[in-house]
């Protein structure tokens, strides 16, 4: 099984960089999970709720910890994330085209986090569903 669909098997996920501004890959890829009947939690400091969910400010925050995270946020912010993500036990992360910058792929894997890169899980979840 690839890691991929490893990763898809997950039940429990937290998106970082998820946003209420229906425009953007962060609310998109939210709603996406939601819809497939996934767990997820929101992160973004900035807002308070998603889609009736209760947003997060950090992933320390979350009433539980997730099987992996979605990443949604620019390089710079990429490399705390999986810093954040090794401390707190949380072993999968998903890097979204953008958010899979050569630098953070390498902490994650420095960090020895499993790691999905150069793949958008909205895609990777529709084709799932076919």
């Amino acid at each position: 099984m690839s890691t991929i669909d490893t990763m898809l098997n997950l039940k429990t996920w937290a998106v970082v960089g998820a946003t209420d501004n229906k425009e953007k890959f962060g609310y998109k890829i939210f709603k996406v999970m939601l819809d497939a009947g996934l767990e997820v939690y929101p992160i973004n400091p900035g807002v308070s709720e998603i889609l009736g969910q209760k947003c997060y400010s950090a992933l320390k925050d979350l009433p539980k910890k997730p099987d992996a995270v979605d990443v949604v946020v620019p390089a710079k912010v990429g490399e705390a994330i999986m810093r954040e993500c090794a401390e707190l036990g949380i072993q999968n992360v998903w890097l979204q085209p953008g958010a899979d910058a050569k630098q953070v792929i390498q902490v994650a894997e420095e960090l020895g986090l499993t790691v999905v890169h150069h793949a958008c899980i909205m895609v990777e979840l529709r084709k799932k569903e076919a």
